[in-house]
């Protein structure tokens, strides 16, 4: 007798779905890091290395809701989407930016790009803690994110990379401004403030306001300067954003609607 065909278990199958698409990001920046490593002063190049991690940033954003979609998030799904931002939007624009822009500054700019990628690790390692539970399984996700995303603070500068036949970036005059952004970036991936995730958002007159000041902001931006600066505005407004509300929420914390909610609370033994 022939055996009975085996039956395809297709939960199985979809949970390769979303991790696929994660390997298709990190597939990005991986080719990111070769262009950079083989690229020789040429601005076509820097645009290509750009645009990989432009790729990469698509992947991310749709992973995350693939899983969601098709109900397969799980602890392996987590560990690798991290890893995968470790390497397409840490190390990868670390070292565009370097080839691009920091290497005129010598060792300071190797520090600030390496900065740069080691914050972004640290970033991720810390989201992870925050973001599984006791049983190793991932947590709902709040209202807030700690700390600037990593593919937030990638994008800012893959935006003016991208954006740089307009105003020539890569000069000695943006120099300096250049690696205090990496910087300053590289600080707010560390610190503890809180960016909103908007995963609570609802369709109500402020989420309209909002997405209405977005838009004409874009456009003017848009008009008056140069459609490649539209990104940097918006992933600036962004930060503008979550640094705004820390400090109106440091000067009013009656006002913190979610007052250190996404840092678990420690458990103090009882007393013998």
């Amino acid at each position: 007798m022939r055996p009975a065909p085996r039956k395809i278990d297709l939960r199985k199958t979809l949970f390769l779905l979303p991790n696929i698409i994660t390997l298709s990001s990190i597939f990005c920046g991986f080719d990111s890091i070769r262009i950079s490593g083989e690229a020789t002063n040429n601005n076509d190049d820097y645009f290509r290395a750009s645009l990989m991690l432009v790729f990469a940033l698509f992947f991310d954003m749709l992973d995350g809701r693939v899983a969601r979609l098709t109900k397969t998030q799980s602890a392996f799904g987590l560990q690798i989407d991290s890893l995968a931002d470790v390497i397409s939007f840490g190390v990868a624009p670390a070292l565009l930016v370097y080839k691009w822009s920091l290497h005129q500054l010598g060792t300071v700019g190797f520090v600030c790009s390496f900065l740069f990628a080691a914050a972004g690790a640290v970033r991720l390692a810390r989201f992870n803690v925050l973001s599984m539970g006791e049983n190793g399984a991932p947590t709902k996700p709040g209202k807030y994110i700690v700390g600037l995303p990593v593919p937030g603070a990638a994008g800012i500068l893959v935006s003016l990379i991208l954006a740089d036949n307009t105003l020539h970036l890569a000069g000695p005059k943006y120099l300096y401004a250049m690696a205090g952004l990496t910087v300053f970036l590289s600080f707010l991936m560390v610190s503890t403030i809180k960016f909103r995730s908007f995963k609570d958002l609802r369709l109500n007159v402020r989420t309209f306001a909002l997405v209405g000041f977005a838009v004409g902001s874009s456009a003017i931006v848009s008009l008056q300067t140069k459609p490649a600066f539209v990104l940097v505005w918006l992933l600036g407004f962004y930060v503008i954003i979550g640094v705004g509300e820390t400090i109106f929420n440091f000067v009013s914390p009656r006002h913190d609607t979610e007052p250190r909610a996404s840092i678990p609370p420690r458990t103090i033994p009882p007393r013998p």
